[in-house]
């Protein structure tokens, strides 16, 4: 049985797929990395050739989050017939081992026992626009080094049991909590000024020609043109952060294990997920890591 998977859904969002694929792909073969190709883009395709691509229809439609993580449930359980483990998520999200640990991911889950739901401490890239003036060219880490906590992303995404995964990725049906120290999720979003305002301009238009309101759509309201507010505030915002000293983040895992309960009678488990004031810069050993 191979040692691990990753998964992801993408819509022509090529900035993060490549990200994705130098990080997945390079680190577990793309003969491991699980791409649904959302309307069957044919950049995607090619970016990703030698990857398994699954072309689905691309219409727009509402609910779409919502089937989008029942497929990515069922494709996950199928996955752990052939994988030990598998690591689904966002495209702008990636997975990664502090390099303290000597080791890569790949090296890390083949010491990991089977039959558990890893959770990641979240980490949320931030282009401090002020300070970082180097076009991301191969690498993001290293033209960008700044992080803020984001509780929101520390996700139970390194899957090696069955268990059913709620919309968004946010919650599993594991009743245990397990976050390995230097285990750290990376969200891109905010990590490119330029890029971001492609993106949400795609994703806004994606909710209009949906045609319906936030709770119809059954998706994030950060898609929706009136929760956008103005670009360059938002990144001018993470300039008046406090800058933290260090980067021991213990203190935010054993915060998720106090929290840890159901999450009413879903049949999910959750913990709390604040919002912390602050940012991090990240030791030099994570330059380069993708």
């Amino acid at each position: 049985m191979q040692t691990a998977a990753a998964l992801t859904m993408v819509r022509d969002d090529t900035f993060y797929l490549k990200a994705w694929l130098r990080y997945y792909g390079g680190m577990f073969g793309r003969e491991n990395c699980y791409i649904v190709n959302h309307g069957r883009g044919a950049e995607v395709a090619q970016l990703a050739e030698g990857c398994n691509i699954i072309g689905i229809p691309g219409e727009p439609h509402p609910n779409f989050d919502m089937k989008r993580w029942r497929m990515l449930n069922n494709f996950v359980q199928g996955l752990r017939s052939y994988y030990k483990h598998v690591v689904v998520g966002d495209v702008d999200e990636l997975v990664v081992v502090d390099p303290i640990r000597e080791c890569s991911l790949l090296e890390f889950l083949e010491q990991v026992k089977p039959r558990r739901v890893l959770t990641p401490v979240g980490l949320e890239v931030i282009h401090r626009t002020d300070l970082e003036t180097d076009v991301i060219d191969d690498k993001i880490l290293g033209p960008r080094r700044y992080v803020r906590l984001a509780p929101h992303y520390s996700k139970p995404c390194v899957i090696s049991m069955g268990t059913k995964i709620a919309r968004g990725g946010h919650y599993t049906q594991f009743d245990q909590l397990l976050t390995p120290d230097g285990l750290f999720l990376f969200h891109l979003k905010y990590c490119d000024f330029e890029n971001y305002v492609q993106v949400m301009n795609a994703r806004n238009k994606v909710t209009q020609d949906i045609g319906v309101d936030v709770k119809d759509a059954a998706i994030g309201g950060h898609w929706f043109p009136e929760s956008r507010g103005e670009d360059h505030a938002v990144f001018q915002a993470f300039q008046g952060l406090e800058l933290k000293e260090g980067f021991d983040l213990g203190w935010v895992r054993r915060r998720m294990h106090r929290s840890f309960a159901p999450r009413g009678d879903t049949g999910f488990y959750n913990f709390k997920r604040p919002d912390y004031d602050g940012q991090y810069l990240l030791p030099d050993r994570f330059s380069g890591l993708f």
